[in-house]
């Protein structure tokens, strides 16, 4: 359990790097400036949360000794982070932001960098026995 703890920790940390890297090189290259709506906090927030709310399936999952439906929670991971997506998109902004347009572009990668980064740390967390017959 330690282990997936920690494990939702390290790409909570990752995801955070990374979205954070991509706002400051998205807002650099576009000539944007969206921190009235989000900011590096949020961000480094919701990271978190959703590499926590992860590692805590993956825990369920321990606890239930019902580790070999690992797949079928990725699958449910994968339809979460798509189904989070719909409210930055249908997200009304303020009058006063320029290129509203640009704003789903910004926040919609973000949403699947906490799958991202759990799925891509895995293999140093958990070691797969492979059986060649």
């Amino acid at each position: 359990m330690k282990k997936i703890f920690v494990q939702g920790l390290v790409a909570g940390a990752l995801s955070s790097l990374a979205s954070v890297i991509y706002l400051n090189i998205y807002q650099g290259t576009l000539l944007t400036d969206f921190d009235k709506i989000i900011n590096v906090g949020s961000i480094i927030g919701s990271s978190f949360i959703g590499c926590m709310l992860i590692a805590l399936g993956y825990i369920i999952l321990c606890k239930l000794d019902k580790t070999n439906f690992q797949g079928w929670l990725n699958v449910l991971i994968c339809v979460l982070s798509f189904a989070s997506i719909i409210g930055p998109i249908g997200m009304a902004l303020p009058l006063d932001i320029e290129f509203p347009e640009l704003f789903p572009g910004l926040v919609v990668p973000m949403h699947f960098f906490p799958a991202l980064a759990y799925f891509t740390i895995q293999p140093f967390f958990q070691q797969i026995k492979i059986q060649i017959k």
